[in-house]
């Protein structure tokens, strides 16, 4: 099953700040490619959706951007700021609790 992306998009810079927490910098696609896998392809996240969140947290100073040449390419990589070093735990404790909250409104019981 593939999540909706009604889902994903409450959830985005969430995920997207914990795998640059955890990965250090990363270009794009491969922050799709490493949130498709570690989902087992339950969640894929697409261009339209990346870069604008990408854009969001640079605007909120929660990321850098850097350029690097490969080849005649240039690949632009994302990395947290101290700020957004900072913001990280706060955004997935925030998701964790709002999950718990659903569980308890939906009446989810543990399998």
């Amino acid at each position: 099953m593939i999540y909706s992306s009604e889902l994903i998009k409450g959830t985005l810079k969430t995920i997207v700040l914990q795998q640059l927490k955890q990965n250090g910098k990363m270009y794009g696609y491969e922050i799709t490619q490493k949130v498709k896998e570690l989902s087992k392809e339950r969640i894929s996240i697409t261009e339209g959706a990346l870069y604008p969140t990408l854009h969001a947290l640079e605007a909120e100073g929660l990321v850098q951007t850097e350029t690097e040449f490969i080849g005649k390419r240039i690949r632009k990589y994302y990395r947290l700021t101290p700020s957004g070093e900072n913001k990280v735990l706060e955004k997935v404790n925030e998701l964790a609790e709002f999950m718990n909250t659903m569980k308890f409104i939906l009446d989810i019981k543990p399998v």
